[in-house]
């Protein structure tokens, strides 16, 4: 078993604290990936797992063991770094076999293991090459190979793919899914970048200021964010945001914005009027043929061309505000057009907590979700 689980893990530089009490259960064979803006402590979660960072307070365990006061050799954890932290006068041979070889391995043992990276990675045809004459995606492969052969109860990747342009990024991002399935082994992996946490997870896990905002399945999070926070961090481009207030129409609970545009809500009659809200519609939620649905008033500042649809980008109320339209919609800047909100993909959120009242999931209730 490779379990992994963080009990009230604490981690304080001098009397800064950087990590909170933070819990977290990751389960054997599972792929969980830390995600958050720059300083949210997701690296340094990772490498108090690994052990390269003491945690001030709290227990880290790998499957049955406590290894919270252990050395990072003896948790058997592997971990691959964004600069690969490759040995540049070894060849890739040398470079994926060298930890076996300071723990003093047969080298018959550590040629098998070389040659079975090597095939798993695809790396056969470069054993005998130096780092300098690789790609990127090949060192970052070469990196992720050195850390198969230990074997690992527990795969660290720490912003493996930052340093790829964006065709290796997605080209890795595969291998990496198809590594994980073909290893079954337990994998935490840490980046900022949203879309590379959602295409990769079995869960993600959404960090800020060192707490978990939010751990769920990609689709979750996507449909059900538990907090503005999540909503505006997961999806590109971001979700649109608009500050309104709820009040009473004849049918039950409306939105009602700045400039006076009122969209019903499903909420219930008992949900405090008068209270201050952020609807949030993505942008991709603002297209909806042949239904009569309430609009908003977008001034265009400018027009982006996806080939398959058009994101316009612009102003609602002064609030920025990102449509998608169809491919060949004739819209220029400066123009206004008329935006539709599907209610059924719209969320609102409390003003004062930021705690979600309602998302495409359901209602979550009245004034105290």
């Amino acid at each position: 078993m490779s379990r992994v689980s963080l009990k009230s893990i604490t981690k304080s530089f001098g009397d800064h604290s950087v990590i909170p009490p933070l819990d977290l259960e990751i389960s054997d064979r599972e792929f969980v990936v830390l995600v958050g803006p720059s300083g949210c402590g997701k690296t340094t979660t990772l490498r108090m797992i690994a052990g390269l960072e003491t945690a001030t307070s709290g227990t880290i365990m790998i499957g049955d063991r406590d290894v919270t006061d252990q050395r990072p050799g003896l948790r058997n954890c592997s971990m691959v770094f964004q600069n690969y932290a490759l040995y540049p006068h070894m060849t890739v041979a040398e470079n994926i076999g060298y930890g076996m070889k300071v723990r003093g391995l047969p080298k018959e043992d550590i040629a098998a293991a070389v040659t079975e990276a090597g095939r798993i990675l695809n790396l056969g045809p470069y054993l005998h090459r130096k780092p300098r004459e690789l790609s990127g995606g090949q060192r970052q492969r070469v990196a992720i190979g050195r850390a198969i052969v230990r074997k690992p109860d527990v795969f660290l990747f720490d912003e493996p793919l930052s340093n790829l342009d964006a065709k290796l990024r997605i080209e890795m991002r595969t291998e990496i899914k198809s590594l994980h399935r073909r290893l079954e082994t337990t994998v935490v992996y840490v980046t900022h970048d949203q879309v590379e946490a959602m295409t990769m997870a079995d869960r993600v896990v959404v960090m800020n200021a060192g707490r978990i905002e939010q751990a769920a399945d990609p689709i979750t999070l996507y449909e059900a964010p538990r907090n503005l926070f999540v909503a505006a961090f997961i999806g590109s481009p971001s979700m649109n945001f608009l500050d309104g207030h709820l009040a009473t129409g004849p049918e039950g609970p409306l939105f009602r914005a700045a400039d006076g545009v009122a969209i019903p809500t499903p909420l219930r009659s008992e949900t405090t009027n008068g209270l201050a809200v952020v609807l949030g519609i993505r942008p991709e939620h603002t297209v909806a043929e042949g239904r009569d649905l309430p609009t908003v008033t977008l001034k265009v500042r400018d027009v982006e061309p996806l080939g398959p649809h058009t994101l316009v980008i612009g102003t609602v109320g002064g609030a920025p505000f990102t449509a998608q339209v169809p491919a060949h919609a004739r819209i220029e800047p400066d123009d206004t057009i008329r935006v539709p909100i599907n209610t059924d993909k719209m969320h609102l959120f409390r003003k004062d907590t930021g705690d979600a009242l309602l998302n495409q999931a359901g209602v979550f209730g009245g004034s105290n979700p």
